[in-house]
């Protein structure tokens, strides 16, 4: 690849536009096709222009799929923005199945294991968790109570984020009679912290008190899909066992939780304790309680110790958030190879997301592995669709200013980028939130858009480690669940070097190829779920948890 050539790319054969892999200026004349090509104005790295003059609604492809058209006529070389294009993209209907697929190389991780906990019912974590959780938000309050109680004794306070060493310094300079000036140039980065309490459990990774507010005052739809979003997190591989707080009155019944947990787990064995607020009195008599079950709890829980398993033990979440213009072209194509070797060798991915899948319905339909599983995905993206344009939004509203200033102009630009995550295997199972969604090869779980929400869910469904793509940054992380963040380029792996895992970068700066990136990720990925490397979010204490409710969220 020449020099210029690495100023552009063509993504597709049929792409009617390019994408700026650097800073172009205006009247930069590109050579594509043996055509000079002058660019009418600057084009800024990630964003996208013209290679022919279109007139007013020709349409407009990228990734070999129709994602707009134009809303009025440009020349060659014009920068694409909000004003000169709208999403658009095509109609998707049964089609025959197109389930043949090249199987990448994966002799190089051919009996290659991790270190797991190994559960009864054949399912290995990558993690050991204790849970604390309300069935209504009635009980956060105690949830909190009994985290303030145990957190830092048991030794599981995440240092990183407590800054009470930085606030004592500035209590000392203020009644010294510092001025404000004088404060806000104090140097925060030699203050000294506290000394962590050493970790009294030591095959216990956490104990994770999650709160949330539903389970009451919604439709019953909403608590019966929370009932099973947190039956997901109790029946996790990465969970030992549970402590679970209930008001009693609440539509969140604690009968409801059994029968979800019985739904995913029919032999389910692990430590369960259930204390209902209304029948244990005072406060004091529900805290002593719940604080004896969850020590003892914890004593179990410390007696598993990990062991090795099989790469096809992964169930890996594919998620992205904070997408930019170089996204559908480096860390989601890398993921997508990852996801067909994690595919080839037995294991799971899930990809969720269904806003970010407009416009590649008919492609992911067409892979579904019967026409059942297909018209089954499809009546979801229709009805989804259908809900939010009732309520006055739409796939088409799906991306953010961020994802819009960094180059995705259109949901349907920023769908066929993000679908890429899903590689090229045929889709084993179409599942409904909140369901299970851990069967072998690549699972599509309906949720929003949104990064909490969608990488909740994809926990809930059985994932034990997600990659979560990110071309702007995000410190977005789970509970129970490692959340590897992988950047779509270098620029932003160095100023967020904090937050994020994986740099994908090399892929835009020409240093390597995608398949040697996704090498990369499969290797970091074993280590993580071995318990060798601590993914960035943990060690922030970054635990995301919001679940779906089933109006309308982008």
């Amino acid at each position: 690849m020449d020099k210029e050539r690495l100023s552009y790319l063509q993504i597709h054969p049929k792409d009617n536009l390019l994408v700026a892999l650097k800073d172009l200026s205006a009247g930069f004349v590109v050579d594509f096709n043996n055509e000079k090509i002058r660019l009418e104005t600057a084009v800024a790295a990630k964003h996208k222009f013209t290679i022919n003059s279109m007139q007013k609604d020709t349409e407009v492809f990228m990734y070999g799929v129709l994602v707009g058209r134009m809303n009025q006529d440009v020349k060659a070389g014009e920068l694409i923005t909000t004003d000169n294009l709208r999403h658009a993209s095509e109609d998707f209907k049964m089609g025959e199945r197109k389930l043949t697929w090249t199987k990448p190389n994966v002799s190089a991780f051919l009996g290659r294991t991790f270190d797991g906990y190994h559960r009864s019912n054949g399912a290995v974590g990558t993690a050991n968790h204790w849970l604390v959780i309300p069935l209504v938000f009635c009980e956060n309050r105690n949830v909190l109570t009994l985290k303030e109680a145990l957190e830092d004794k048991l030794g599981y306070v995440v240092e990183s984020k407590n800054y009470t060493a930085e606030v004592d310094e500035m209590i000392k300079r203020y009644k010294n009679g510092a001025s404000v000036e004088e404060l806000l140039s104090i140097d925060l980065s030699s203050s000294k912290r506290t000394k962590k309490e050493a970790k009294l459990f030591s095959n216990v990774d956490g104990v994770k008190f999650l709160n949330h507010d539903m389970g009451c005052g919604g439709t019953r739809l909403d608590s019966d899909s929370l009932c099973g979003l947190l039956a997901g997190y109790i029946t996790h591989p990465n969970v030992a066992g549970a402590t679970v707080l209930s008001l009693g009155c609440q539509h969140a019944q604690a009968s409801i939780l059994r029968e979800e947990i019985a739904k995913r787990d029919p032999k389910f064995d692990k430590p369960l304790y259930i204390f209902e607020q209304q029948l244990e009195g005072t406060e004091e008599e529900l805290m002593h309680k719940a604080l004896k079950a969850t020590f003892t709890g914890l004593v179990e829980a410390n007696k598993h110790e990990r062991k090795p398993a099989g790469l096809d033990k992964l169930c890996v979440g594919l998620e992205c958030g904070g997408s930019d213009g170089f996204s559908g072209i480096s860390a989601n194509p890398a993921l997508g190879f990852f996801s067909d070797m994690l595919v080839t060798l037995g294991g799971s991915v899930i990809l969720s997301e269904f806003p970010e899948l407009c416009g590649v319905e008919q492609e992911l339909s067409d892979r579904c592995i019967d026409e059942e599983t297909a018209a089954k995905f499809m009546e979801l993206m229709k009805t989804y669709n259908a809900k939010a344009e009732a309520d006055g939004s739409g796939f088409y509203m799906n991306p953010s200013p961020g994802n819009i200033r960094d180059g995705l102009i259109t949901d349907a630009i920023k769908s066929a980028g993000a679908a890429k995550k899903g590689g090229t295997s045929p889709v084993q199972a179409v599942i409904d939130y909140p369901g299970l969604a851990n069967g072998p090869g690549l699972n599509l779980l309906c949720t929003p858009g949104n990064d909490v929400e969608s990488t909740t869910a994809e926990v809930g469904a059985g994932a034990n480690i997600v990659l979560f793509t990110t071309g702007l940054g995000t410190p977005t992380g789970n509970p129970i669940a490692p959340v590897l963040k992988l950047s779509s380029n270098t620029k932003v792996y160095n100023k967020m070097s904090d937050v994020i895992d994986i740099n994908c970068g090399p892929i835009i700066d020409g240093e390597e190829t995608i398949e040697e990136t996704a090498h990369r990720i499969f290797n970091y990925v074993i280590q993580v779920a071995s318990g060798k490397v601590i993914a960035k979010a943990v060690q922030l204490g970054q635990d995301d948890f919001i679940p779906w409710r089933r109006g309308v969220s982008l």
